[in-house]
């Protein structure tokens, strides 16, 4: 019942009540990074959803596009801007994502939306991950984020999917509150993204 109805319906109202609250702060930011990402305060890029279907997911551009002399784009440490390090640590780049949600492409829980280019490169188990929305924040983001080995991302997100429920999601999103005010797990031990997945 929570997992084909009622998360749906809690995913909506929550994600426009929270689109209301921060909108000032949306306005502000988006303000921001519009005059430091030469008037692209928006990052959009295709993810896979549920089964495998491919959105477009939006949030606040934190990343410049500067490039090298041979046209390359330079390093994520590099092109981190000021503010969008702040918008990064403080997690206000996932933001725009309530938006996803009341398309229904995404949850407000669930496992987090990597690239498309990942797909071919999942096992069966890992693949799992796509059995349900994914989401804005999930159980691998509540227990190291970026800071965790893939394998041992893939293996909260398989174990959320198992054991989703209302209690469930309810912590996680407590915890994400508790994560986001310590600013824990933003960044890998030698990245300030996430590294590369290539493969198993």
């Amino acid at each position: 019942m929570y997992k084909n109805v009622l998360k749906r319906l809690i995913d909506f109202l929550l994600a426009l009540l929270a689109l209301l609250v921060f909108s000032p702060v949306l306005l502000v930011v988006g303000v921001c990074l519009f005059f430091a990402n030469s008037g692209k305060p928006f990052f959009f890029q295709k993810r896979p959803g549920k089964g495998g279907k491919v959105f477009s997911i939006v949030k606040f551009k934190t990343m410049t596009d500067a490039r090298d002399v041979n046209g390359d784009l330079l390093s994520d440490a590099e092109r981190l801007t000021s503010i969008g390090a702040f918008v990064r640590k403080t997690s206000l780049d996932e933001i725009p994502q309530l938006l996803n949600v009341l398309k229904g492409d995404m949850s407000l829980v669930g496992p987090r939306p990597l690239l498309v280019q990942y797909l071919p490169l999942y096992n069966e188990v890992q693949n799992r991950r796509h059995e349900v929305k994914p989401g804005i924040t999930g159980w691998a983001q509540v227990n190291g984020r970026n800071a965790i080995s893939w394998q041992d991302k893939f293996t909260l997100d398989v174990w959320y999917v198992d054991n989703l429920s209302f209690k469930l999601d309810l912590k996680i999103l407590f915890l994400t509150v508790k994560k986001v005010f310590k600013s824990e797990g933003v960044s890998s031990s030698t990245s300030v993204t996430m590294e590369v997945f290539k493969g198993n």
